[in-house]
């Protein structure tokens, strides 16, 4: 027994609910039950449009049941376009990686900003923004472009059509396309694209090669001070002129004991500015020989910072590690400089990670490897000359495919609001002939 339900719009809706292997009534209702008569209609009505021997099986196993129309669910809902404000986003993609981990020298952040209110329904991921991923973009409706590499670096003094990053942010602002750029943030971060790099090693154990520190102190202020009074009537006059000093935070006092004599010693955080005036009020009471001024350092951050030296859990021969990582990077070559002394046999332990142009990251680490995309000639020698053995994939190849593994933590970072897709037209501009 199976049901099949027709649904007609008339004055006053109404389901018919055909219940098939039951005989029908009558053949009025048999010719109700195939969608072909309305209940007003006649059989006769329809009789120059339907030929009985097509439908007769059909009708002497059909029986119609009316009901009463209530509510009728969708069988398929078509999933509307969700999308999500440029600030908000940004804001997320901050979070996601916090801005202040980039290098000093860098250009981070949001680029090209259309002018606002301006939603996001597809973001749109790439290593490099050139004009034919521009193209790309636009084609597929991109509404904002992350650009691993900041398309703007140097400043420009204008925007013609003259030069090709010129007319990317033409493009952009035409189009109302915004465009983002994280860079050395990515590097800097644990789920980044050094440690993405560094799983093409295998099985190891990675930390940062220069950590990164907090964006701020762990107390208010830059400097703390400390010194001691002899006589409490100095100090009530001294701690009363310290309160008027203002960026001075964490006033304490506790008793202390010097040479046998009772005092008390005064403890505060100043910035940069305050610290002057504090040394000058100081200077004037004759407390200047007694104080203690000490710099106070921004913590490390665990698990970031720039490269990474990757102990792997099992000498590895040289020659294997380059197929490792040939594989991780899907490329057919790579560039292989033997450490002096070194051969495609000699066991590596020790390797030393840093994507795009390593040398700056990697120049003086004690390591068996150096894997990088790129480095000069002289660089390379030097290392060589060291017993170290260098590994260059060419500079895009070393973070490219972090793409595929930002799409998917992106995703999830972003409660799935927004499409995300990966550039198929990026890659390097370097081939092997």
């Amino acid at each position: 027994m199976c049901l099949l339900i027709l649904f007609f719009t008339t004055v006053s809706p109404v389901c018919l609910v055909l219940q098939l292997g039951l005989p029908a009534s009558n053949s009025q209702d048999r010719l109700c039950a195939l969608g072909i008569l309305q209940s007003s209609g006649t059989e006769a009505d329809l009789s120059d449009r339907l030929r009985t021997t097509d439908i007769c099986m059909l009708l002497s196993c059909v029986h119609l049941i009316r009901r009463p129309l209530q509510c009728i669910q969708p069988l398929l809902v078509l999933p509307s376009r969700s999308f999500m404000d440029l600030k908000a986003l940004v804001s997320s993609l901050n979070d996601f990686a916090s801005l202040s981990l980039a290098e000093s020298w860098d250009n981070v952040g949001l680029l090209v900003e259309p002018s606002p209110p301006h939603t996001v329904s597809t973001l749109f991921l790439t290593n490099d923004l050139t004009e034919d991923v521009m193209q790309e973009a636009l084609q597929k409706k991109a509404d904002l472009i992350l650009s691993y590499h900041p398309p703007i670096f140097r400043a420009l003094k204008r925007i013609t059509w003259k030069t090709w990053k010129e007319r990317l942010v033409i493009r952009a602002l035409e189009n109302r396309v915004g465009i983002y750029s994280p860079h050395t943030a990515y590097d800097a971060i644990p789920h980044g694209v050094n440690n993405w790099l560094a799983k093409g090693l295998g099985v190891c154990t990675t930390v940062p090669l220069h950590p990164s520190v907090a964006p701020s102190y762990p107390t208010e202020g830059t400097h703390r001070v400390e010194f001691s009074v002899d006589h409490t009537e100095h100090l009530e006059t001294i701690l009363s002129s310290m309160r008027g000093i203002p960026e001075i935070s964490s006033l304490i006092t506790l008793p202390a004991r010097a040479e046998g004599e009772e005092q008390t010693r005064v403890s505060l955080n100043c910035t940069q500015k305050a610290l002057l005036e504090v040394v000058a009020l100081l200077s004037r009471n004759t407390l200047y020989h007694k104080t203690e001024i000490m710099l106070l350092q921004k913590p490390l951050l665990p698990h970031t910072g720039m490269g990474r030296l990757c102990t792997l859990s099992e000498p590895v021969s040289l020659s294997a590690l380059t197929e490792r990582i040939k594989s991780h990077l899907r490329l057919p070559y790579i560039r292989l400089a033997l450490g002096t002394g070194k051969t495609l046999e000699a066991n590596v332990k020790v390797a030393a990670v840093c994507a795009g142009s390593g040398n700056s990251v990697l120049q003086g680490v004690e390591a068996d490897l150096y894997l990088t995309g790129e480095m000069s000639h002289h660089e390379v020698l030097d290392a060589v000359a060291k017993g170290i053995s260098v590994i260059l994939c060419e500079h895009s190849n070393t973070e490219r495919g972090f793409l595929s593994e930002l799409r998917d933590m992106l995703a999830t970072h972003l409660e799935n609001k927004i499409t995300i897709i990966v550039s198929e037209s990026d890659r390097d501009p370097l081939r092997v002939v």
